[in-house]
């Protein structure tokens, strides 16, 4: 059952084939002996996951379900879940125990879906490799030797091992795209506003999203259509009717405008990806659409305005865990100062310090303007690339990151981490959707095509990626690891 996607396995809870505890169990069987190796979850809720999936096969029987009634799912560690754990992979919140559903969680639970347990995550969701979490770093189950990628390389190591159909993870600068093309599968950040953030542990309050990860683009349409939509305890929700994603899945290809921004095609990028994305590429021209080249001139200033907006608002939001309001709290503190620097140095790890440093001297009187402003009116430039390159075209094109996921222990200087996230962190600036798909290999190691359109088109994006995994079988492949784990 491991290698079914969601779609197939509702439809098998649906018909009958089998019932919702038969299938969490066997899950959570999964769970129990692949986990070992792979370290993707952070807490397993078998208890609670048997409960739900009872509740799921009383309200089939008394025909009350929905699509995802009885299907099991995980959760990043960074959605609030009421009686759970919520450590977002830090000491710093090792015991809290959330008293409050996030919104996307109360509405998979009102789908009836099943939640396995909290996947791994880098701590506070900073990371590009899942390598800085509290709970230990995750494996990727394409090659044990490599990073799943990150902040959200728990949940996708997790669907990919098949130790789940489907996880939800959030996106600040490339943290669902970047593991979901390092671990071969599919993974939705929608447009900023799409999804509610309400009971999501902030980084950076205006790039954060959360989305989908699954097998495939037809999965995470499903999904979509559950946890997309206005939410009033969110003044960031935008106030938008939700389409039906998956009712346009299947729409021809035909007169599509593909760009492929020239910037994504130049130094650093490893030569087998750019070939596999032009391969890809190739594949949407045989399905009618065309392709022409576009610039967005500003890329080259992405990493840099983001790595002065995001620490900048980690620093404000990251502020409360001081030991006294929230977090880990240090013993026999001296005075409250004590308490303060004690608790924070012992409760965060070093990725998370050195952003809140960052950030706190760009906030700082005297660097602000220089700093953080000019950094947020770069922002405005990038945005408008976007916005003039979708005047002439469609969607973009290009990969999800420059190369296929490195060794553990690879990247440790901090700045050569930072430059993996090239290619998306532009995408959570402007505020766009962007979606990655399997689309190769270099050796035994996917790559990912990652395909963006305008605000709100992500029916659309969808629809591109579905047709492309009609196409091609990059979505079937399985890792050894999965079927040595069955």
């Amino acid at each position: 059952m491991h290698d079914k996607t969601l779609t197939q396995l509702a439809a098998a809870l649906k018909s009958g084939e089998l019932s919702s505890r038969e299938l969490t169990a066997y899950y959570l069987q999964r769970i129990e002996k692949a986990d070992i190796t792979l370290n993707s979850f952070i807490s397993v809720t078998a208890e609670q996951a048997l409960t739900q999936a009872d509740a799921a096969d009383q309200a089939r029987a008394n025909g009350e379900a929905g699509l995802l009634t009885g299907v099991p799912l995980a959760l990043k560690d960074i959605f609030c879940t009421q009686g759970v754990k919520t450590s977002c992979g830090s000491k710093m919140l090792d015991n809290f125990v959330a008293p409050y559903n996030a919104t996307v969680v109360e509405k998979l639970y009102a789908a009836g879906s099943v939640s396995l347990g909290k996947t791994n995550m880098d701590e506070f969701a900073m990371g590009s490799s899942n390598e800085n979490s509290h709970f230990g770093a995750v494996k990727n189950p394409w090659d044990l030797s490599a990073v799943p990628g990150g902040s959200s390389g728990g949940s996708a190591a997790a669907v990919a091992a098949g130790l789940t159909p489907a996880a939800l993870g959030t996106d600040t600068g490339g943290s669902i795209r970047q593991p979901a093309s390092f671990c071969g599968i599919t993974g939705l950040k929608p447009t900023y506003g799409r999804v509610s953030r309400y009971g999501i542990i902030a980084y950076a309050s205006s790039l954060d999203q959360a989305g989908p990860m699954a097998r495939t683009a037809e999965d995470c349409a499903h999904l979509l259509n559950v946890i997309a939509g206005h939410d009033t305890r969110d003044s960031t929700s935008v106030a938008r009717c939700v389409p039906d994603y998956a009712e346009t899945l299947d729409a021809p290809l035909s007169g599509l405008k593909v760009g492929l921004p020239a910037e994504y095609f130049g130094d650093g990028l490893d030569p087998e990806v750019e070939n596999a994305v032009l391969e890809a590429v190739k594949v949407y021209e045989s399905l009618g659409a065309s392709v022409r080249e576009v610039s967005l001139p500003h890329t080259h200033y992405a990493i840099p305005a983001y790595y002065v907006i995001a620490p900048a608002e980690a620093s404000s939001n990251l502020s409360r865990y001081d030991g006294v309001r929230f977090g880990h709290r240090c013993e026999n503190p001296e005075d409250l100062m004590d308490l303060y620097k004690r608790s924070r140095a012992e409760g965060f790890g070093d990725e998370v310090k050195r952003r809140i440093l960052i950030g706190t001297h760009t906030l700082s009187e005297g660097f602000f303007d220089a700093y953080y402003k000019k950094a947020q009116q770069v922002r405005r430039l990038i945005r408008q690339d976007f916005l003039n390159a979708f005047e002439d075209v469609d969607v973009l094109m290009g990969p999800a990151s420059p190369t296929p996921a490195f060794d553990l222990g690879a990247k440790k200087d901090p700045v050569s981490m930072y430059l993996q996230d090239i290619y998306t962190i532009a995408v959570n600036l402007a505020g766009i959707p962007g979606i990655s798909v399997p689309a190769g290999f270099v050796g035994n190691r996917p790559v990912g095509l990652q395909i963006l359109g305008t605000h709100f088109a992500e029916a659309q994006l969808l629809n591109v990626a579905h047709q492309f995994q009609q196409a091609t079988d990059w979505h079937q492949k399985r890792p050894a690891f999965a079927e040595e784990t069955a």
